[in-house]
């Protein structure tokens, strides 16, 4: 018996691993169909005060409870008047879903989705570094409908949760796969985005350019494989509370989707461009089933907030040199603020 009971777990446990197979569909490919989320606290670059990719599971579940408080902070609004003139905040948790778990790929906790280089930050150059900070720059200025941010303007989501690379916002982090034999669509909830990737397809003529890039995939074994090249112009600068990223025109972005457990899609990029990084870089990401069924989005119907981020520009009068001047002097306070800054992990473990 003590000879067998070994033998016996150990065939126990080969059999549940093989127990589970690739899904696949009608015509052979793997079936990645459903609704699926990518919501996470875990940044797109790795904060100050974390030096690992990879941490322990109790240091993860210590980040997590700091989050949950920090979360909880912001419904704790002070009496009174809220100051004016200063950045108060924006919504209350009831409006915010961006997950309470640190990233688990393949089951460790990671601190970034950045997986290389190793500090877990992007390798801009010199020209890509100048040409986010103008782009960021040039977001303060909305004089006009058209200056908004494609966000504010419902056009795309907010930062790249269309992508690619298809990363995690504050709320509305679910998507749902389809699949047909030529194709495979991906509906973003963020702004009811939609990409729609061409198995074995050309490319598209050199100036179309859709909002989410021009996608053709291919299967290797059971990977869907996806390069996007001729990013549309306006979407260079991807912002959002959670990540600021500049992906250029003529950038290139690899992606390889796999299905590993009935619960798992592994998700990893691969973002290239000699003009704006000094070197490729990767992130991975894992996608899990989303509870529940994706709705409409309506963003804001009539532009009614138009009206009022437009009278409050205008009634500054600030433009040119003058306005440039302002904006240096009096840097955004979104980047230390508790609920808009990026401290949330500003300490280790």
């Amino acid at each position: 018996m003590k000879t067998l009971l070994p033998s016996l777990l150990l065939f126990s446990s080969l059999a549940s691993a093989q127990a589970w197979q690739t899904p696949r569909m009608p015509w052979g490919a793997p079936d990645l169909q459903g609704t699926w989320t990518n919501a996470t606290i875990t940044a797109l670059e790795r904060l100050d005060g974390l030096d690992e990719l990879v941490i322990t599971e109790e240091q993860a579940r210590e980040l997590e409870r700091q989050d949950a408080g920090l979360a909880a902070d912001i419904d704790n609004l002070p009496e009174g008047d809220l100051p004016a003139g200063k950045v108060v905040g924006g919504y209350n948790t009831a409006w915010l879903d961006a997950g309470t778990r640190m990233l688990r790929v393949k089951g460790e906790p990671r601190t970034s989705i950045i997986v290389e280089p190793k500090n877990g930050k992007v390798p801009y150059n010199i020209r890509g570094w100048s040409r986010y900070w103008w782009r960021m720059i040039k977001t303060q200025k909305r004089n006009n409908p058209e200056e908004q941010l494609l966000g504010d303007r419902c056009v795309v989501g907010f930062g790249s949760t269309g992508g690619p690379p298809m990363l995690p916002v504050l709320y509305n982090n679910n998507y749902q796969f389809v699949q047909s034999p030529g194709q495979v669509m991906i509906l973003v909830e963020m702004n009811h985005a939609v990409r729609t990737i061409r198995i074995g397809g050309e490319p598209l003529p050199e100036q179309i350019r859709p909002w989410l890039g021009d996608s053709i995939g291919h299967w290797e074994g059971d990977t869907l494989v996806v390069e996007t090249t001729r990013f549309h112009p306006q979407q260079s600068l991807r912002g959002a509370i959670k990540h600021q990223l500049y992906v250029g025109m003529n950038s290139k972005v690899t992606e390889r989707f796999t299905r590993i457990g009935e619960q798992e899609i592994h998700y990893e990029f691969t973002v290239e461009d000699k003009t704006v990084y000094r070197r490729p870089w990767r992130g991975e990401l894992t996608f899990r089933p989303a509870d529940g069924q994706i709705y409409e989005f309506a963003c804001h119907e009539g532009n009614y907030g138009m009206i009022g981020i437009l009278a409050g520009e205008r009634e500054q009068g600030v433009n040119g040199i003058r306005w440039l001047f302002e904006l240096v002097t009096n840097m955004l306070e979104e980047t230390d603020h508790e609920q808009l800054g990026p401290g949330r992990f500003n300490r280790k473990p």
